[in-house]
C-alpha cells in the first residue's frame, strides 16, 4: 500500500492536461451530434479568473461525461472525454490494487453517485450472473444481510426481486448469531432458495461493526450452495485497510468478489463519489447492447455521470500519499479511542470497532437533550432509540469531545 503525494502544481498540472485532452466544444471543430454538454455560460461562465488555479471547479465546468466502464477494453465515447476518463481508469487501479492489494489489472470499476447504487450494481450483477450461469428464476435468489446493513440492501432486493434474508446480530457485539444463519439459510432453502447473494459489511452506518467475511464465506461453501460476496464498505473502505494491517478485506481473499468504498464519507469528497470495485469478468453480465450509440457500450446504473467526480476522490488521495492518509486515519482513531477510555471509567456501555471512528452509546445513558445538542445520531426516529452515534471526523474538536464528556458525566452523577 504505497502511493507517491503529489504537491498541488502537480495535481493542477496534470488535471488540466487532462482537460485539454478531452474535446473543447468552444474551439473551432465542426461538432454536430455530440450536446455540448459544459454548463451554460450565462451562470457558469468559463473564463472565471479563479478557474486557472481550481482544477476540479474547471472539471466542474467543463462537465466531462464518464458514461461507461473505462478500465475494460472498450472504453465509452473515448475520443470524446479521453483525458478525464484516464483519472478515473488510474482511480480504479489505485485504490483496488494499493488500498485493496488486487493482483495489476485484475479487477474493474467505476465511480457511481454513492453507496446505494454501487450496492444494487452487485446485486444486479449477481442477479444476473445467476440467471445467465446457472439458469436461476426469479425466487430463487436470496440476498443475505444482517439487521444492521444499510437500507440500500432491502431497496435493492425490491428492485431486482430478490429475496431477503435477514440475519440478526448480538444486541452487545452487533455479530452476526450464528444460530440465525444456520436457521435462515435452512428456511431459505425450504422456500426455494438455491442461489446466495452475501453482504458482508466492512463497517454498518450506525455502529461501524465489521462482519467476518470468511464466517460467512466458509458457511456458505460447506453448505455447497453457489454464491457471491459482495462487500459493503461505504464508510469503511477508505479508513479500515489503513488502521488494520491485518485486513481480510483484500482481493486477495478469495471470498471478496466486489466491494463499494464511498469518497464522501472518509475522503471528504463531494456527494456523487461511491466507488464500486469488481473482480474482471462480471461487467458483461450487465452489459446494455441496446445502447448501440456510445462506443464501448454502458455497464452502469447511473449511465452518465459527471468526470468531476472521479477527479476529486483521484486528487484527495494524491494530495495525501498513501502514508498521508493512513497517519490522517490513524489519528482519527487515536481520538475515537480516547473517548472510548473516557467513558470506561464512566461505566458507561458502548460498541466501537477498534479500527474505525464510530462510537455508538447506549441511550440509557445519555439524555435526549444532551444528544440534540451535540447532534448525535439515533439508531431509530420511528421508535425509541436504543442507541446513539458520535462519528470522530476531522472538524471534531478536542474542546467539544472535552464538553460533551463533562456534561455526560454530570448527567451521571445526578442520577446516582
Amino acid at each position: 500500500m504505497y502511493w507517491k503525494k503529489k504537491s498541488h502544481e502537480q495535481i493542477k498540472e496534470y488535471i488540466f492536461k487532462a482537460l485539454d485532452q478531452n474535446l473543447d466544444y468552444r474551439g473551432d471543430r465542426p461538432i454536430l451530434g455530440i450536446p455540448g454538454t459544459y454548463l451554460d455560460t450565462t451562470e457558469f461562465y468559463p473564463d472565471a479568473p479563479f478557474l486557472k488555479d481550481a482544477p476540479y471547479m474547471s472539471a466542474m465546468v467543463r462537465n466531462p461525461n464518464h458514461i461507461g466502464v473505462h478500465t475494460l477494453s472498450e472504453t465509452s465515447v473515448l475520443e470524446v472525454f479521453e483525458g478525464t476518463q484516464k483519472i478515473e481508469k488510474e482511480l480504479i487501479k489505485l485504490v483496488a490494487e494499493e488500498i485493496f492489494n488486487g493482483d495489476p489489472n485484475a479487477q474493474d470499476g467505476y465511480v457511481a453517485t454513492g453507496g446505494t447504487e454501487a450496492n444494487i450494481q452487485a446485486m444486479w450483477i449477481y442477479r444476473n450472473f445467476f440467471h445467465k450461469e446457472y439458469g436461476a428464476r426469479l425466487g430463487e435468489i436470496g440476498l443475505v444481510y444482517s439487521q444492521d446493513s444499510h437500507y440500500s440492501m432491502p431497496k435493492g432486493a425490491n428492485l431486482l426481486n430478490l429475496q431477503s434474508i435477514i440475519l440478526e446480530v448480538d444486541e452487545d457485539s452487533r455479530v452476526i448469531k450464528k444460530a440465525s444463519l444456520e436457521e435462515k439459510f435452512k428456511t431459505a432453502l425450504e422456500e426455494g432458495i438455491k442461489y446466495f447473494i452475501v453482504i458482508a459489511n466492512l463497517s454498518t452506518t450506525m455502529f461501524g461493526s465489521v462482519d467476518d467475511i470468511d464466517l460467512l464465506g466458509d458457511f456458505f461453501t460447506n453448505m455447497n450452495v453457489p454464491f457471491k460476496i459482495h462487500v459493503d464498505a461505504a464508510y469503511g473502505g477508505f479508513i479500515y485497510p489503513f488502521t488494520n494491517p491485518t485486513s481480510r478485506f483484500t482481493f486477495q481473499n478469495p471470498y471478496l468478489n466486489s466491494i463499494t468504498a464511498d469518497g464522501h464519507k472518509m475522503l471528504q469528497t463531494p456527494y456523487g463519489t461511491g466507488l464500486f470495485l469488481i473482480r474482471k469478468g462480471f461487467f458483461d453480465y450487465v452489459k446494455t447492447d441496446e445502447a448501440q450509440y456510445i462506443p464501448g457500450k454502458d455497464y452502469t446504473i447511473s449511465g452518465s455521470r459527471s468526470g468531476a467526480n472521479a477527479i476529486s476522490m483521484w486528487m484527495i488521495l494524491q494530495i495525501h500519499g498513501s502514508e498521508g492518509w493512513k497517519y490522517k486515519m490513524e489519528t482519527l482513531c487515536d481520538k475515537t479511542e480516547r473517548i472510548c477510555k473516557k467513558l470506561d471509567r464512566m461505566g458507561v456501555q458502548y460498541f466501537r470497532n477498534p479500527y474505525l471512528n464510530i462510537i455508538a452509546i447506549k441511550s440509557k445513558y445519555i439524555s435526549k437533550e444532551l444528544a440534540h445538542k451535540y447532534y448525535l445520531v439515533a439508531n431509530s426516529y420511528e421508535f425509541e432509540p436504543q442507541w446513539y452515534k458520535i462519528v470522530v471526523m476531522p472538524h471534531v474538536k478536542p474542546g467539544t469531545i472535552d464538553s460533551f464528556l463533562m456534561e455526560l458525566e454530570g448527567e451521571l452523577k445526578t442520577r446516582i
